[in-house]
C-alpha cells in the first residue's frame, strides 16, 4: 500500500505556513502510517496464530485418521485364520473411497529370512498372489516382502519388493512389531519413486501397523503398510487452510538432534512471520513450522483496490490451477482405464476367435457331438449329431430320450435303459467307450447303429455336464454281419469234407480192429485227432463271428443252478482222483441270456480245470459280490499256472495266445468270445492274479429284474435274420461243447519244458496232462 501524504513543492518565503502544514501533515501521516502498521502487525500475529492452529489441527486430524485406518485394517486381517488375497482385497477396499490425501498405496508385508524365501513365495502364491516373485535386497538381516498391494493414487508397483532395501520403513516395521502398535517411519524416497528424475522425487514416509492375532499364543503375520508422499500430503491438507498465504514445513526431530524435512509447502511472497507447533504422529513427535508474509494475511494488508485486484488475480490463478488439475486428472484417469482394459479387450477378442474356431470345428467334423448340462438339458448338438439322430433335441429331459430318439440296444428290440446311457453315466462321473445302440425313429425308420463314447464335462467349462461323441457303425456292422454269414457258410463247407475224412477214419479203424498193423494205428489216430481239432477250431471261429450279433434273449437266470450244471458237465466224466476241488459261494439271480452266459461260465471254469501244473489237482472257486447298484460281480478263481503280467493287457484280444510253446494248444478266441458276450449284456470282464497263486477272472451282470421267470424278450417278425445268427451261434457252441466231451484217442500233451507252463491267452485249447482235450 502506498501511504497517503502530500508532497511539498518549493515555496516562496510567504508560503511558510503551508510548508509547516506540509511538515505537520507529513508527520501526522507518518504517525498514522506507523500506528496503522502497528495495528496491521497485531492483526497479522493474531491471524498467523489462528492459521497455524488450523494447520496443526488439519495435519493432526489427517495423520490420526490415516493411523486409525491402517490400525483398523490390520486388526480386521488379524481375525482371519489365514490371510488370502480375497481377505486383503475386502479389508483394503474402503481405503480407495476414503480420499487419503498423499497416499500412494497400501500393502501387506511379511517378514522372511533369506533361507525361507522360497517357502514364503510358495505359501503366498497359494494364498492368491499367483504371479508373486520375491526379489530380495542384498542384506544380511531380515527381509520384508510386499505380498499383496493396492494402489490408491497411482499405478502400483509389482508385488515382491523387499522393503529391507530402505532402512527407514524397515525400522518402522521393526518398531511396530516390537511395540504392537502403529509406527511411522523417517522420511525417505519411496522405492517406486527412485527411478524418477530428482526434480520429481518427494520425501515420503509410511505408516506400519502390525498384525497380531488375538489368541493365547499369537503368531506374528506381517504388517499393513501405507505409503505416503509427504509433499502431496501436506499440499492437500493445507491447500484449503492456508488459502495461499501460509508456508509450512513438517520436520521429524530425531534422537541425534537433526530435524529432517518430511514435507514442505510453499506459497508466493517473502514471509516475515513464523510459528512452530509439535504434533503427535503415531509413535513420533513431528514439528510443524509455518511462515507467512504479513501483508498477505487478512486484516493485515492494505484495503486499497490494488490489494483487492491482486487478491482477485491470486484467486483467479488458484481457480485456473484447480481447473487445470481437474482437467488433466480426468485425462490421466481415462488413459489409465484404457491401459487397464487393453488386456481384457485382447482376451475378449481371443475368446471370440476361439469360440468361432470351435464352432467351425464342431460344424465340420463328421462325428456327432452332444453336450448336456447337469439336468440333462442339451447345450449343444452339432449338425452331424442332428443328422445321425434324425430328430431335434426337444426331448424335454433325459426321461424322454429313449422314446424321442428311439434308442435301443444293438439287438434292435430291447429299449436302452436310461441309467446305462453314456450321457447319464458321464453325469455320474463315469467314462464309457464304444457303447453300441440302435437309433430308430420316424426320421430313421430303417434304424442306424451308433457307437457312443461318453465323458464328464471338463471343469474348465465352468459348469457340470457331460459330452458324448456318436460314430455311425451301421456299414461296419453290416459288413461284419455279411462276414459272419460268410464264415458260417465257409464253416459248413469246411466241415463237410472233415466229416467225410472222419467217417473214413472210423471205417478204417473198424476194418483194422482185428488185424491192426502197428504202423497204421497211430497214423489213423493222428488223422482223427487232426480232424477233431480242425472241427473244433471252425466251431470256435464261427462262435466268435456270431457272438456279437446274435439277439439277446434275456430273462431271469438262477446263477447257482447254472454254475452247478456247468461244473457237473465239466467234472462228472473225470475219475475221482482227477476231479477238481470246487467251492461255490452264494450266487444271486441275474438278468441275462442263459445260453450265452453258460458259454462264459463253461469257458472260465474249463480254463480253471485245464490250466494246472502236471500232476496237480485243479481248484475252482465261484463267488459273487454286489457291484454298483443294480449289478453283481461274479469271480471265477483257480490255483493254476497263472497268467504272466506281460500278457494280461492282451488276454481278451482275438487270436492272442500266451506261451503257446508251453504245450497248451488253442485258437486264442475263447476269452474274446466271453468279452463280447459280457459287453453285450452291458457288463465288464477282467483278469487279475489270485492271492496265493493262480488267476481270478471277474465279470459283471445286471441283477434280476421284475420280469416273469423264463419269459424271453419279445421278438417280432423282423427278427428272422437275427434268429438265423442266433441259431448259428447256438449250433456252434453246442458242437464245440460236444467236441470237448469227446474222449479222442491218441491225444497226448505236446512236449514242454521242465518248468511249469504259463497260463495261455484267450481260447487256447491244450490237451491236459491226463484226460481228454478241452477248448477254452
Amino acid at each position: 500500500m502506498r501511504p497517503r501524504g502530500t508532497t511539498s513543492r518549493g515555496l516562496p518565503a510567504g508560503l511558510l505556513f503551508p510548508a509547516v502544514a506540509l511538515v505537520v501533515g507529513i508527520t501526522a501521516t507518518l504517525l498514522v502510517v506507523a500506528d496503522l502498521r502497528t495495528t496491521q502487525r497485531e492483526n497479522a500475529d493474531r491471524v498467523m496464530d489462528q492459521r497455524t492452529e488450523m494447520a496443526r489441527a488439519a495435519v493432526l486430524a489427517e495423520t490420526e485418521r490415516y493411523r486409525s485406518l491402517v490400525e483398523a485394517t490390520a486388526t480386521g486381517l488379524a481375525t482371519d485364520d489365514t490371510i488370502t488375497w480375497d481377505d486383503f482385497d475386502a479389508a483394503t477396499a474402503p481405503l480407495v473411497s476414503a480420499r487419503l490425501i498423499g497416499a500412494a498405496s497400501v500393502s501387506f508385508v511379511v517378514p522372511s529370512s533369506t533361507a525361507g524365501i522360497g517357502a514364503t513365495q510358495r505359501r503366498w502364491r497359494a494364498a492368491g498372489s499367483g504371479g508373486l516373485v520375491l526379489r530380495p535386497a542384498p542384506t544380511a538381516g531380515e527381509h520384508y516382502f510386499t505380498i499383496f498391494g493396492r494402489p490408491l493414487r497411482t499405478i502400483g508397483s509389482p508385488d515382491g519388493l523387499d522393503l529391507a532395501a530402505a532402512p527407514e520403513p524397515a525400522a518402522a516395521m521393526v518398531e511396530a512389531r516390537r511395540m504392537s502398535r502403529v509406527a511411522v517411519s523417517d522420511t525417505y524416497v519411496l522405492l517406486r519413486d527412485r527411478n524418477l528424475p530428482a526434480s520429481q522425487q518427494q520425501r515420503s514416509f509410511v505408516f506400519a501397523a502390525p498384525i497380531w492375532p488375538r489368541d493365547n499364543d499369537p503368531q506374528f503375520r506381517g504388517w499393513i503398510v501405507l505409503g505416503m508422499r509427504g509433499g502431496d500430503f501436506l499440499s492437500g491438507v493445507l491447500a484449503t487452510v492456508s488459502q495461499g498465504q501460509l508456508d509450512a514445513e513438517l520436520l521429524a526431530p530425531t534422537d541425534r538432534g537433526d530435524r529432517p524435512v518430511v514435507a514442505a509447502y510453499d506459497v508466493a511472497g517473502k514471509p516475515d512471520l513464523a510459528r512452530s507447533r509439535l504434533l503427535d504422529v503415531a509413535d513420533r513427535q513431528w514439528l510443524l513450522v509455518t511462515r507467512a508474509a504479513s501483508a498477505r494475511l487478512p486484516g493485515a494488508g492494505s484495503r486499497l483496490p490494488a490489494t483487492v485486484l491482486i487478491h482477485g488475480i491470486v484467486i483467479t490463478l488458484m481457480v485456473a490451477g484447480l481447473l487445470y488439475v481437474l482437467a488433466t486428472g480426468r485425462i490421466r484417469a481415462l488413459r489409465r482405464v484404457r491401459e487397464a482394459t487393453a488386456d481384457l479387450e485382447a482376451a475378449e477378442a481371443e475368446s471370440r476367435r476361439q469360440a468361432g474356431l470351435l464352432g467351425a470345428v464342431m460344424t465340420s467334423i463328421g462325428d456327432g457331438v452332444g453336450v448336456v448340462d447337469e439336468n440333462g438339458e442339451f447345450l449343444l448338438h452339432n449338425p452331424a449329431a442332428k443328422q445321425l439322430l434324425g430328430v431335434g433335441d426337444e426331448a424335454g429331459g433325459p426321461e424322454g430320450w429313449q422314446q424321442h430318439y428311439g434308442l435301443f440296444r444293438a439287438d434292435g428290440q430291447t429299449p436302452f435303459p436310461l441309467d446305462e446311457l453314456p450321457l447319464m453315466r458321464a453325469l455320474r462321473g463315469e467314462s464309457s467307450d464304444g457303447v453300441e445302440m440302435l437309433v430308430r425313429n420316424r426320421a430313421r425308420p430303417e434304424g442306424i447303429l451308433l457307437s457312443v463314447d461318453g465323458r464328464p464335462l471338463d471343469p474348465s467349462a465352468g459348469q457340470r455336464g457331460a459330452v458324448a461323441v456318436f460314430h455311425d457303425i451301421t456299414d461296419l456292422r453290416r459288413y461284419e454281419n455279411d462276414l459272419a454269414v460268410f464264415a458260417g457258410v465257409v464253416a459248413h463247407d469246411l466241415k463237410a469234407p472233415l466229416t467225410v475224412v472222419r467217417g473214413h477214419c472210423e471205417v478204417i479203424e473198424e476194418a483194422l480192429a482185428e488185424d491192426r498193423p502197428a504202423a497204421a494205428g497211430p497214423s489213423v489216430d493222428r488223422i482223427s485227432h487232426a480232424v477233431d481239432r480242425m472241427a473244433a477250431m471252425i466251431d470256435t471261429l464261427l462262435a466268435y463271428a456270431t457272438a456279437r450279433d446274435a439277439p439277446l434273449r434275456t430273462r431271469t437266470v438262477d446263477l447257482a443252478t447254472l454254475v452247478a450244471d456247468v461244473l457237473h458237465d465239466r467234472t462228472a466224466h473225470l475219475p475221482p482222483a482227477e476231479r477238481p476241488e470246487v467251492r461255490v459261494g452264494p450266487l444271486p439271480a441275474v438278468h441275462a441270456d442263459p445260453a450265452m452266459l453258460r458259454h462264459v461260465l463253461e469257458n472260465l471254469v474249463g480254463n480253471a480245470i485245464k490250466y494246472v501244473r502236471p500232476g496237480g489237482i485243479a481248484r475252482v472257486e465261484v463267488t459273487a459280490a454286489a457291484d454298483v447298484p443294480g449289478w453283481v460281480r461274479i469271480d471265477v478263481a483257480d490255483r493254476g499256472i497263472g497268467i504272466p503280467d506281460s500278457d494280461k493287457p492282451a488276454i481278451f484280444e482275438q487270436f492272442h495266445r500266451a506261451h503257446a510253446e508251453s504245450g497248451y494248444a488253442g485258437t486264442g478266441l475263447g476269452l474274446a468270445i466271453c468279452q463280447r458276450i459280457v459287453e453285450r449284456h452291458g457288463g465288464e470282464i477282467g483278469v487279475a492274479d489270485n492271492p496265493g497263486g493262480g488267476t481270478r477272472f471277474h465279470f459283471t451282470l445286471p441283477v434280476s429284474r421284475t420280469v416273469p421267470q423264463n419269459k424271453e424278450t419279445e421278438m417280432t417278425a423282423n427278427d428272422e435274420p437275427d434268429d438265423d445268427a442266433r441259431t448259428r451261434l447256438e449250433r456252434a457252441l453246442a458242437e464245440r461243447a460236444a467236441m470237448e466231451e469227446l474222449q479222442m484217442p491218441g491225444i497226448s500233451p505236446l512236449p514242454a519244458d521242465d518248468q511249469p507252463p504259463a497260463r495261455p491267452s484267450a481260447g487256447s485249447t491244450p490237451a491236459p496232462p491226463t484226460g481228454p482235450g478241452r477248448t477254452a
